[in-house]
């Protein structure tokens, strides 16, 4: 009969050294820190591998940092709620949605994710908590500014925003001096462009409601180009760039170097600033130029992402929490691919003209398909495995996370699909019905959510699982 294991760990057949890593940069760290010399060494002596490097503060607050991020998701699904003036349209949900959830997740996760992947010590805590605190901040002002005034509200909450991406900035790339493996120079570069570009893009916007002339003047030119650099550029290139550790660990496969993540962060960290110095300069050729180059890159990840799942593992335990967070992010970087080739059609068609930034059509699959689902598959994932609490506790919220796996993927990704064919065909039925599925499908994504974050005592006694394959 086979050995029996308790559900308090998840299972799969994947390699050892693997085997309960948060992500695949711990793997690696605990690889390299846990590695002894396999030199020759006097027989009196040990090899003495290197100390580990405390962790439980910085995982805290990446802890911490998700589930903010996922607050600014509940603002911008109760922003709905309010007359369509009130929000100025689809401006507040979607700016809190952006700049809110997905800079406040990117604001906990990217220093993390860079320590980790370096071996390296994190920042202290004050760097940390600072960085997410100021992107939250800014992201609030800036809404309170822009709806109810005054304007210097605004203003303000930009200055705010931009310097918690200076903090972020320090806390990513500051514990790289300390670095114990070798270093991935690409991540480290596709996350320094990430900034820069959010950095230039939160600025033409700040000085822009600062009334800033030469900006103004130009604003229906530099508004796609801001839209391009935060959305395209920033968020997508840092999601993409974590994808290429992340989705293999929460696939339970190995890591493993693909021409694919290479083509798609190299074409991705070109493809938005290309196109948005186009609309800055308002040259039609190299905006499609750019488009074609980002539209090759969501192609080379989408590809990547299909590599991923053919060498997932078979999990033996937690199917739920497995399929909802493997399903999530094997889903968004397909809903990627689409919103690109909307963004790409509309600039090869338009070249760098306002018109070509539409988004009424890229809302649903940018936003909804790529950068809320992969916020919930992050966090379904991460909150059991770098959150407070022991293994009873980790694995009740493994099995809250799951809940109703299945069909809440299926619901949102349905919902999705209707609201792209909706926005196509003009049929306004067909577009409520979906919302509502997706609004739906993300409200609950908050309240188990919620439920595993904040759950308190201790979890039921857990029932053993058998290992498949035991002899």
């Amino acid at each position: 009969m086979g050995a029996a294991f308790p559900r308090t760990l998840p299972i799969a057949r994947q390699a050892p050294e693997e085997e309960g890593a948060c992500c695949g940069a711990c793997a690696a760290e605990r690889e390299l820190v846990g590695r002894t010399e396999v030199a020759p060494v006097l027989p009196a002596t040990r090899p003495v591998p290197p100390p580990a490097i405390p962790r439980d503060a910085d995982r805290r607050i990446t802890f911490g940092g998700v589930v903010a991020a996922a607050s600014f998701l509940g603002l911008a699904a109760a922003s709905l709620a309010l007359p369509a003036e009130d929000r100025n349209g689809l401006w507040l949900p979607l700016h809190l949605a952006l700049a809110g959830a997905a800079g406040t997740a990117v604001a906990a996760v990217l220093p993390f994710f860079s320590a980790a992947i370096a071996v390296a010590r994190p920042m202290p805590p004050l760097v940390r908590v600072a960085g997410i605190g100021f992107i939250a901040l800014g992201a609030l002002a800036v809404s309170a500014g822009v709806l109810r005034g005054p304007t210097e509200t605004a203003v303000t909450g930009g200055v705010i925003y931009l310097g918690g991406l200076v903090s972020v900035a320090v806390a990513a790339f500051a514990p790289l001096r300390g670095s114990l493996a070798p270093r991935r120079r690409i991540i480290g570069a596709a996350y320094a462009v990430a900034i820069a570009e959010v950095a230039v893009g939160a600025s033409l916007a700040t000085t822009m409601l600062a009334g800033y002339v030469p900006v103004v003047e130009r604003w229906a030119l530099l508004k796609p180009a801001h839209a391009w650099l935060n959305v395209f550029g920033f968020l997508s290139v840092v999601i993409a760039t974590s994808l290429m550790h992340l989705a293999p660990t929460v696939a339970g496969g190995r890591i493993r170097p693909r021409a694919s993540a290479i083509v798609a962060i190299s074409a991705l960290l070109a493809g938005a600033p290309l196109v948005a110095l186009a609309f800055a300069l308002g040259s039609d050729p190299v905006a499609r130029l750019g488009a074609l180059v980002e539209l090759a890159g969501a192609l080379a990840l989408a590809i990547h992402g299909l590599a991923v799942q053919h060498d997932r593992a078979e999990w033996t335990t937690d199917p739920d929490w497995h399929r909802m967070a493997g399903w999530s992010l094997a889903a968004a970087p397909l809903w990627f691919l689409v919103a690109a080739g909307i963004a790409a059609g509309r600039v090869l068609s338009l070249g760098a003209s306002p018109a070509a930034w539409s988004l009424d059509l890229l809302a649903a699959p940018l936003v909804l398909g790529w950068l809320v689902q992969v916020l919930i598959g992050s966090w379904t994932h991460l909150v059991p495995a770098i959150g407070p609490g022991d293994q009873d506790r980790h694995a009740s919220q493994r099995a809250i996370l799951g809940r109703l796996a299945t069909a809440r993927v299926i619901l949102l990704n349905t919902g999705i699909a209707l609201l792209v064919a909706g926005g196509a065909s003009g049929v306004p039925t067909l577009t409520v019905a979906s919302a509502a599925g997706c609004l739906t499908a993300v409200i609950v994504a908050l309240a188990v959510l919620a439920e595993a974050a904040f759950l308190t005592g201790r979890a039921p006694q857990a029932i053993p699982v058998a290992r498949s394959g035991g002899g």
